[in-house]
């Protein structure tokens, strides 16, 4: 009776603390909503002369972006201000190209909403002048059915996208959210990725950001690491660069114990949501063993990928000469840098978070790139 009872009070503070934590976040959600839509009436009722006389500001604490929106429609500029400023975004708003253009020379902003057609200063006028005066800006054009041609055209001055109207709250939510992802990834991009030799077991404790390379490991150009045993077998699994690319994966396919692989050729296969990747053999041999831990758990070679998550241990038929194709050490360093700058570039340009799988295999993984590419540097102390 004592059991049940104390069953029955960890299940109810269980569900009670489910509850708290939804309620918690429920309330959370609403006194921002709140203060959001406190800023939007503080916003209607602001217009003063000290930087641009049309000028409407709406001010959101922790913004996740400041845009700034030119149109001589104010009922345009109005639904700016609603939607964007409820979707976390601060936003400043005018009815005047070169009241905009005075405003990018004084404030910081992340993006900028042009409409096309405008008396005075035209949108393809704001586009050019805006990307002179701020290159890293992301400039929108909106546009409406009849002038969605000329939108597109502005993309040669630097326009990044093009809005249509009249827009919903979702496409102009959408549209914002995916600058947001492009510019993170491009900030992202420009920062030097941290890179560092080191025991096996660290990698799984270092920073997201980290990139990890294993000490007195090899490390081929198709992203699967070698590591030679006392007794001459080599132990073989994905690398911490592909496995920050991935993510996350369903099963992983391993080779058969005494199937016979070639260097470049496939080794091991990972598989998530339909999808497959393969990766090459490092080394040419015979397989003696294959992990069976990644049956029952194939996330083992993403979250240990230099431990518990290795794949296959093989017995070498030419390992000497295929040692010169492989990398390790310092060289291993520079190489990751330039893989994540490109990488990270590839995101920027995509606007994704991530990449598909068959672009990954295509420009990272596969036999173009695991065969082909001179390596030069190759085997150093480490």
């Amino acid at each position: 009776m004592t059991a049940l009872l104390m069953i029955l009070l960890c299940v109810l503070f269980v569900v009670t603390d489910l509850i708290v934590r939804r309620v918690s976040k429920r309330m959370e959600v609403a006194r921002d909503r709140r203060e959001r839509e406190a800023v939007l009436k503080s916003a209607v009722q602001l217009s003063f002369a000290d930087e641009a006389k049309s000028l409407m500001r709406a001010e959101v604490k922790n913004a996740r972006a400041r845009i700034l929106a030119v149109d001589d429609e104010h009922v345009v500029l109005d639904s700016f201000r609603k939607i964007l400023v409820l979707a976390g975004f601060s936003v400043d708003t005018v009815d005047d190209g070169r009241e905009a253009l005075t405003l990018l020379r004084e404030r910081d902003y992340d993006f900028l909403f042009t409409d096309l057609k405008m008396p005075g200063m035209d949108g393809v006028e704001v586009v050019k002048a805006a990307r002179h005066l701020r290159p890293d800006l992301d400039v929108v054009v909106i546009t409406g059915y009849g002038t969605i041609e000329t939108a597109v055209e502005t993309m040669q001055f630097g326009a990044t996208d093009y809005v249509q109207k009249p827009f919903t709250e979702e496409e102009l939510v959408a549209i914002a959210n995916r600058l947001l992802i492009k510019r993170q990834a491009r900030l992202e991009a420009q920062r030097k990725p941290t890179v560092r030799v080191v025991a096996p077991a660290v990698a799984e404790v270092v920073a997201a950001s980290d990139y990890c390379v294993p000490g007195g490991a090899f490390v081929s150009p198709g992203h699967t690491w070698a590591q030679i045993d006392p007794g001459g077998q080599v132990w073989t699994g994905l690398d911490d660069f592909a496995r920050k690319s991935l993510g996350t994966v369903d099963r992983v396919e391993l080779p058969t114990v005494g199937a016979r692989v070639k260097r470049g050729e496939p080794l091991f296969t990972v598989h998530r949501d339909g999808k497959s990747l393969k990766f090459l053999a490092p080394v040419s041999g015979e397989i003696t063993q294959a992990n069976p831990d990644l049956k029952a758990h194939p996330q083992l070679v993403v979250q240990s990928p230099y431990a518990r998550g290795w794949a296959c241990l093989v017995r070498p038929s030419n390992l000497a000469a295929e040692l010169e194709g492989l990398r390790i050490g310092q060289p291993v360093v520079a190489w990751y840098q330039d893989e994540v700058a490109r990488l990270r570039k590839d995101l920027a340009a995509s606007g994704e978070a991530t990449r598909p799988w068959d672009e990954l295999e295509r420009g990272f993984f596969g036999p173009g790139v695991a065969v082909n590419e001179p390596v030069t540097e190759t085997v150093a102390a480490v």
